[in-house]
């Protein structure tokens, strides 16, 4: 069955102490005030900062470690990367990739991100594999055929198991770090359209246990809403997961 999820993507913030205070005022308050409820949380710091902020999770709770980026290979000669072994060995148990930011200022292409899944689920993580469109792609009625290349150069060629592992995430790039968000309709006809994808690669089981994320300046104010819409199972959080309160508020709106 597939999971509610509400990933926190830090990106390039925070210092660790900083991380370490949001953290804390996280887990108390979701500790305190989410009940009821079987959404998942995913916390995405920075490298330097998962052991340290691993280590201050509850053990066995709902809030989870995640890494933001992994390199292809496991071990060699690539100063300034990091494999998902190593990411695994510290306490990660998901990993983003194909984030749009990755795509763009590092040229990550489907042939790429289709050999880090590999990587990444032969260490044993959960990706969160990110497809989305930009604002010229949208305007030129592109959507469907370009996030269906997504999904079958970068991530259909796994096989039934690996899929099953899988989480799914869009993000409008016209939408990241904006302030405009897809309206719950929009999202929605995306979200359905990528679980049509997953049933023809796959099959109609695999659509169905599928969790796909909404991500795309998703906050406290318009999470209930885009929440409630059938394919939408939960959100990859940016800007909001820096604030405590905020990122409490868009996991209670499950």
């Amino acid at each position: 069955m597939r999971k509610n999820i509400v990933a926190g993507n830090w990106k390039m913030n925070m210092t660790l102490q900083d991380g370490l205070a949001l953290v804390s005022e996280i887990t108390n308050m979701v500790q305190d005030e989410v009940t009821g409820s079987d959404v998942q949380v995913v916390i995405c710091p920075p490298f330097p900062f998962l052991s340290a902020i691993g280590k201050q999770l509850p053990e066995g709770g709902r809030i989870h470690l995640g890494a933001q980026n992994c390199h292809q290979k496991e071990s060699g000669a690539f100063t300034g990367e990091v494999s998902a072994k190593m990411l695994q060995s510290v306490g990660a148990e998901y990993v983003i990739l194909g984030h749009s930011e990755r795509r763009q200022y590092f040229r990550e292409d489907n042939e790429l991100l289709s050999q880090k899944l590999k990587a990444a689920l032969a260490a044993g993580l959960k990706p969160i594999f990110c497809v989305g469109e930009s604002l010229e792609t949208r305007e030129a009625d592109d959507t469907f055929s370009f996030i269906s290349q997504q999904l079958k150069e970068g991530l259909f060629h796994l096989s039934n198991e690996e899929f099953d592992e899988v989480v799914v995430a869009y993000e409008p790039i016209w939408a990241i770090g904006t302030g405009k968000t897809a309206t719950s309709a929009q999202a929605q006809e995306v979200h359905a359209f990528i679980r049509e994808q997953i049933a023809g690669a796959y099959d109609a089981e695999a659509a169905l246990n599928t969790t796909i994320l909404y991500g795309g300046s998703a906050n406290a104010q318009n999470a209930r809403e885009l929440f409630s819409q059938p394919d939408v199972d939960g959100g990859l959080i940016g800007g909001a997961s820096l604030k405590s309160r905020d990122f409490t508020e868009i996991i209670k709106s499950f």
